[in-house]
């Protein structure tokens, strides 16, 4: 299958889930329901909550794939090594799309760095398929999943009827309420948002300390069209996301930079937003 093509309703699609919530959470459950009305979906996902595992991978362990059902299965290591092993090694086949959730908690502006839920849909894009993920304000495993999960099909189900860029994910942010108080879908730029620079010292029982990472956030950004401000006005936010980091804006920066005892050799990027004209195809 090459990236940007288009599927027939009539087909019967193959569609890969994975979350960094756990096999067995609710919004991955909710979204995997939905789904089935548009493809064959297969559930790879891991064993227990990886959130905030970001884009790892596990190279110097061995890993444990547990088969759960028909089509679905635990895998003992991160968000990313579920795709891997879901793309080369379980599926028979090569998925439609690639999804990402249904994350317990909205994944907006920086925090899309760690994501576990971001990294599963990134590892299918860097492998040439359309590629969503799904986040809900809903952060509670209790919590009603149900419009993040029609939400996310619908969008799914519009990628799967037009070629989407190469490399590139959909980050997809439903708020909390009623479906007839959302005033509608936003394009959105990532945010920024800060954390408490806080390191919480605490003592086990035998007085040696240990140490948690984090905090309250302390605020959030004033960008015009961010997905932290939408998602705050209630918008169901969509964020287009590609793995390149490059930063063009940076360019005319570095190419000043003087470095002792090196020449600065031309390039041709020139000064505006590169454009990925490649394709990558996949193996037939």
């Amino acid at each position: 299958m090459g990236l940007g093509r288009c599927y027939s309703p009539n087909m019967r699609l193959k569609i890969l889930l994975s979350n960094d919530d756990g096999v067995d959470a609710p919004g991955l459950n909710a979204l995997a329901d939905r789904l089935e009305d548009l493809g064959e979906v297969w559930v790879v996902a891991p064993d227990r909550e990886r959130s905030a595992a970001s884009h790892a991978i596990s190279l110097h362990r061995p890993l444990r794939i547990e088969q759960l059902g028909a089509r679905r299965f635990s895998v003992d290591g991160t968000p990313c090594d579920c795709v891997y092993v879901g793309l080369h090694h379980l599926m028979d086949g090569d998925p439609a799309v690639v999804v990402g959730g249904i994350n317990h908690g909205a994944n907006l502006g920086n925090d899309v760095l760690y994501s576990g839920t971001l990294a599963a849909a990134m590892e299918g894009a860097l492998f040439g398929f359309p590629a969503v993920a799904v986040s809900s304000a809903t952060s509670d495993r209790d919590g009603d999943f149900s419009l993040a999960a029609e939400i996310g099909a619908k969008v799914i189900a519009s990628v799967l009827e037009r070629p989407m860029h190469p490399g590139v994910l959909l980050n997809v942010n439903v708020p909390k309420g009623p479906p007839g108080e959302i005033p509608g879908i936003k394009l959105c730029r990532l945010g920024y948002t800060d954390w408490a620079d806080a390191v919480g010292v605490r003592h086990d029982p035998r007085d040696k300390p240990y140490y948690w990472i984090g905090g309250e956030r302390a605020g959030h950004d004033a960008i015009v069209d961010s997905d932290i401000n939408a998602h705050n006005q209630g918008y169901i936010t969509v964020t287009p996301i590609h793995y390149d980091l490059t930063d063009y804006r940076s360019f005319a920066f570095v190419r000043d930079l003087r470095i002792d005892g090196y020449q600065n050799i031309p390039d041709t990027l020139g000064n505006g937003p590169l454009d990925y004209p490649t394709v990558r195809q996949r193996k037939s």
